[in-house]
């Protein structure tokens, strides 16, 4: 059973450790939802996640592109997705397919809460809230 988890991240490699123990027990098709302010830290746990799954290349943020989509080595794919940009976003990211990537394999959502209407109802989601100088509050619950 997945249980809710909340975790003091005091450091960048807090972060890191907390996706990489989340990595290693994806099973795909999933969706992680991240909910947090700029900076807390969305893009930074999504790098380390990708290094667990085996990406190589550098993991950026997909701020202007909107999707960044990187091979497996296991096979399948990551889709690291950030709608912050979008307008009116869950129309703009219904235009874009974004619900068939839901079943396409691991797909990261940075800004999730914008689009929320079209989340699958199955889905980790991931909070992020400022705790103290450079801390953060990290939740991560399956729902």
């Amino acid at each position: 059973m997945f249980m809710p988890a909340t975790t003091l991240c005091q450091t960048p490699a807090e972060t890191q450790a907390l996706a990489r123990d989340l990595a290693q027990t994806l099973q795909p098709p999933v969706v992680i939802a991240l909910y947090g302010d700029l900076g807390a830290g969305k893009t930074l746990f999504t790098q380390a996640l990708a290094l667990v799954l085996g990406v190589t290349e550098p993991v950026t943020s997909p701020t202007f592109t909107l999707i960044n989509e990187y091979e497996l080595p296991a096979g399948g794919r990551l889709f690291h997705v950030d709608v912050y940009r979008l307008h009116n976003a869950v129309e703009e990211a219904i235009a874009l397919g974004l619900e068939d990537l839901f079943d396409a394999g691991i797909v990261v959502i940075e800004w999730a809460d914008r689009i929320a209407d079209i989340l699958p109802d199955e889905r980790i989601e991931v909070h992020f809230q400022p705790a103290g100088e450079g801390q953060r509050r990290i939740t991560v619950r399956k729902t």
